[in-house]
């Protein structure tokens, strides 16, 4: 797979890190009740890990492979009563499937560059998340963001974090929020313009991470959650393999 040309030295590799033990006890919280985000008319919760606990790369790997994300510095996985449709999902990048499809989508954002950064609130950036929220979100929750929520969201300080710029000529067109992990990337958060919906941009982010992910040696790249009655998830399982956590096991998820 070929890329334009960028800074992608920037991301670093690190010596072996033995994964820690899989049997440590974890002490969580559960949320109180919520309206779920993605399937109307239902209710969710939310397991935290205790934020007062030492969180490092390694522990985030090994929670990571247990069905947990992060949002900021807050590590947590839904957890609702009766309901079990956020299933964690991954792509093993040295058995990805290139398409003709994504062949386009490459194709298609060739005159695009990529420039890897330190996590860092710019006004360019926050500009185009807002743009991409309200688009996305309308009068949801996350809608009209403000500057403070981006930090809280995206930024991290206990792992290593990289913005992803993809820009033409100049211009900030999309930046996508990577964690580097012993054995991973994980995909935090991906924003881009609306107004270049034509371009798959979303699915460029991705076919790069992948792409970045096998070239570092790493095993998988973290997708965060996908959910089969979820029209926004949809384009997930388009990326195959695809793994999902069910039942304590990581098992193969076939697109439809």
């Amino acid at each position: 797979m070929t890329h334009p040309p960028s800074n992608e030295n920037d991301f670093q590799e690190e010596d072996d890190i033995q994964q820690e033990d899989n049997h440590q006890e974890l002490e969580v919280y559960l949320s109180a009740s919520h309206p779920c985000g993605y399937l109307p008319d239902l209710m969710g919760a939310t397991l935290y890990v205790n934020p007062e606990l030492p969180m490092d790369e390694t522990h985030y790997q090994y929670l990571l492979s247990i069905g947990f994300r992060r949002s900021g510095t807050l590590v947590y996985r839904p957890w609702c009563a009766g309901c079990a449709a956020c299933i964690p999902v991954r792509v093993p990048v040295d058995h990805f499937r290139m398409t003709r499809s994504f062949r386009r989508v490459l194709k298609h954002n060739q005159d695009l560059t990529v420039h890897i950064e330190e996590p860092a609130f710019t006004e360019e950036r926050f500009n185009l998340y807002e743009r991409y929220l309200n688009s996305r979100h309308g009068e949801g929750p996350m809608a009209h963001p403000k500057p403070e929520e981006f930090a809280e969201f995206l930024h991290n300080n206990w792992g290593r974090v990289h913005f992803v710029d993809f820009r033409l000529q100049g211009r900030l067109l999309m930046t996508a929020v990577v964690d580097q992990l012993p054995n991973a990337l994980s995909a935090v958060y991906t924003f881009f313009d609306p107004a270049e919906q034509g371009r798959s941009l979303g699915s460029q982010a991705i076919l790069w991470e992948i792409a970045k992910a096998r070239e570092m040696g790493k095993s998988w790249l973290y997708l965060g959650y996908w959910i089969a009655n979820a029209p926004k998830m949809q384009y997930k399982a388009r990326f195959q393999p695809l793994e999902a956590y069910i039942m304590r096991e990581w098992t193969p998820l076939e697109s439809n």
